[in-house]
C-alpha cells in the first residue's frame, strides 16, 4: 500500500477513535465510530484475496448494522428526554439497544460470530489493529453509559463472552480464530467488572493489549497461522519460542505473569461484591481458554517437527523486522505482576 495512504488511513483511525474518546453528545459519538470503521475497511482489504474482501464485507456489515442501532437509540433517548448528552439514559429501551449495539461491536457474545471469522481472513498486523484498537472506542461509550445500563445485562454478557470464548477455542487449528475467541474471552472479563470498578476494567484492557500484541507480532515474525506450524519455530528462534511459551500463558492468566493480575484482581472485586457464584464461573471459564493456550504452548516448545535441515542455521541469518514493538509488548506482558500494588495504588 502507498505510504501516503496507509498514513491517512492511521490517522483517520486514530481521529476516529479520539473523536469518541472526547464526545458527551451521542451524535459526535457515532461519527467517530463511523470513521473508524471506514478507515480500517481498506485496510483490511488491501491484499485483495477473496477471503479478505469476504472479511472485509462481514466486517463492514456488522459495524454499519451496530451504527446504525446506535443511531436509532440515542434518537430514541433524545426524543423522550430532549437532550442528546450521553449521561442521561434514563429510558431503559434506548440504554438496552445501546448496550447491545456496542456489544455487536466489539464482539460479546452472544453477537460475537463474525469476529472469529472475520480475523480469520485478515493479515496478522491488521488482525493485531481489529483485537487492540478498534475495541477503545466501544468500550469508551460502554464505560461512559454503565451506570444507565441494567446490572444484570452486563453481568450475562460477561459471563456469556468468557464461556463462548472458552468453548469456540477449544476446537480450533487456526492461530487468528484462537485469538479472536481470546479476545472474546478477555472483553467478558472486562465487562463483568465495570459497574464495581471501572479502574479494574481499563487495567484489564491495558494488560489485553500488550499480551495480544506479544502474541501477534510473534506469529508475524515466524509467519505461522496454523498450529503445525508453531511445531517448526523452535529451530527458527529459540529465544522467541521460549518467551512467546511464557506470553501464551500470560494471556491463560497463570502466575507470575502479568495476564494474573487483572484476573486475580476481578474475582477478588466479585467475591467482595458478594457474587461468589459469579466469580467461580468466571475462574472455571479461564480454565477453558487456558487449555487451549496449553496446546499453543505445547506445540510450540514441547514438540519437534519432524524435518531435519541440512541449510544454515536459521536463527544465524539477520532479520529485516522492526523487533523493537514486539520487545517491548512482550516484556510488559510478562514482567508487570511485581507492580500490582503500584498500578491499583495508581489507578484508584
Amino acid at each position: 500500500m502507498n505510504p501516503y495512504v496507509l498514513m491517512i488511513l492511521l490517522s483517520s483511525l486514530g481521529l476516529g477513535t479520539t473523536l469518541t474518546f472526547a464526545s458527551s453528545h451521542w451524535l459526535l459519538a457515532w461519527m467517530g465510530l463511523e470513521i473508524n470503521t471506514l478507515a480500517i475497511v481498506p485496510l483490511m482489504a488491501q491484499h485483495h484475496h477473496p477471503r479478505a474482501v469476504e472479511a472485509t464485507t462481514k466486517y463492514f456489515l456488522t459495524q454499519a448494522t451496530a451504527a446504525a442501532m446506535i443511531l436509532f437509540a440515542s434518537t430514541t433517548n433524545a426524543w423522550i428526554t430532549g437532550e442528546w448528552d450521553m449521561n442521561n439514559m434514563s429510558n431503559p429501551i434506548a440504554s438496552a439497544m445501546v448496550i447491545t449495539a456496542l456489544a455487536l461491536k466489539i464482539g460479546l457474545a452472544p453477537m460475537h460470530f463474525w469476529m472469529p471469522e472475520v480475523m480469520q481472513g485478515l493479515d496478522l498486523l491488521t488482525g493485531l489493529i481489529l483485537s487492540t484498537w478498534q475495541k477503545l472506542a466501544p468500550l469508551a461509550l460502554i464505560i461512559q453509559t454503565a451506570q444507565a445500563i441494567d446490572p444484570l445485562l452486563l453481568t450475562s454478557l460477561g459471563l456469556m463472552s468468557t464461556l463462548a470464548g472458552g468453548w469456540g477455542g477449544l476446537n480450533q487449528t487456526q492461530l487468528r480464530k484462537i485469538l479472536a475467541y481470546s479476545s472474546i474471552a478477555h472483553m467478558g472479563w472486562m465487562l463483568i467488572v465495570l459497574q464495581y470498578a471501572p479502574q479494574l476494567t481499563l487495567l484489564a484492557l491495558g494488560t489485553y493489549i500488550f499480551m495480544t500484541s506479544a502474541a501477534f507480532l510473534t506469529l508475524k515474525s515466524s509467519s505461522a497461522t496454523k498450529i503445525n506450524a508453531l511445531a517448526m519455530a523452535w529451530s527458527n528462534n529459540p529465544t522467541l519460542t521460549a518467551t512467546t511459551a511464557l506470553v501464551l500463558l500470560s494471556l491463560g492468566g497463570l502466575p507470575p505473569l502479568t495476564g494474573f493480575m487483572p484476573k486475580w484482581l476481578v474475582l477478588q472485586e466479585l467475591a467482595k461484591q458478594d457474587f461468589p457464584l459469579t466469580a467461580t464461573i468466571m475462574a472455571m471459564a479461564a480454565l477453558l481458554s487456558l487449555y487451549f493456550y496449553l496446546r499453543l504452548c505445547y506445540a510450540m516448545t514441547l514438540t519437534i517437527s519432524p524435518n531435519t535441515t541440512n541449510s544454515i542455521t536459521p536463527w544465524r541469518i539477520k532479520t529485516t523486522q522492526n523487533s523493537l514493538p514486539l520487545t517491548l509488548s512482550t516484556t510488559i506482558a510478562l514482567g508487570l505482576l511485581p507492580v500490582t500494588p503500584a498500578i491499583l495504588m495508581l489507578a484508584t
